[in-house]
């Protein structure tokens, strides 16, 4: 019965301890790395991150459950909690440029290996599944989503390593609920979804 009770605090002890909130403080040394600490809700640090590990962060000042990170060796977002624990890969609103997705409506977007996108909440957790090419952000609780969608470029680049700019063009459009529920799908174009469900984008975005 004691052993019972010591697996029970500890499986609670460590569910305590991946909900702690934290920010991020960046601390930048005479060689220009910067170094990343994690603080909690009572300024005390939790743990300073190996600086060869990660290069930014868009965390600073806000607390929360998890840290969105630019890691080495990694070309995407990664979220973080305040163990370290690798949470999720965060998608990348802004073709061309680096811009992490943040909540919205309590939900954030991620990808998976194949970039199907999906939504966390604002604990961390995985809310809806990876599984949509593409998908807006939520707003009073719908979401747009396009399926058969390509990349169209701007303008034509010389090299593959030049900064590209793409829009994205989608043969169906049609909008999920909360639950990753798809309530409509078909030959839709965006605006005709936007309108339907008054879909609006984040003032942020």
């Amino acid at each position: 019965m004691r052993l019972k009770f010591i697996i029970l605090s500890v499986m609670f002890l460590s569910k305590l301890s991946s909900q702690t909130k934290f920010k991020v403080e960046q601390k930048e040394t005479e060689t220009w790395r910067n170094v990343y600490s994690l603080i909690d809700e009572k300024n005390n640090l939790i743990k300073v991150l190996d600086s060869s590990k990660y290069y930014i962060t868009f965390n600073f000042d806000n607390y929360g459950y998890f840290a969105v990170f630019g890691k080495k060796g990694n070309p995407g977002w990664t979220a973080i909690d305040a163990k370290e624990n690798i949470l999720f890969q965060v998608y990348n609103t802004s073709f061309g440029e680096p811009s992490p997705d943040y909540l919205i409506e309590n939900k954030i977007r991620i990808i998976d290996d194949e970039n199907k996108i999906g939504f966390a909440n604002e604990k961390g957790q995985i809310v809806i599944k990876p599984q949509f090419e593409i998908v807006t952000s939520f707003h009073n609780g719908k979401a747009i989503i396009g399926e058969k969608c390509k990349k169209v470029p701007w303008k034509e680049h010389a090299k593959e390593e030049d900064c590209q700019h793409y829009s994205i063009v989608c043969e169906n459009f049609g909008y999920i609920n909360e639950k990753g529920e798809i309530l409509k799908l078909g030959n839709y174009t965006f605006e005709e979804i936007k309108k339907e469900i008054d879909w609006k984008a984040d003032e942020r975005e």
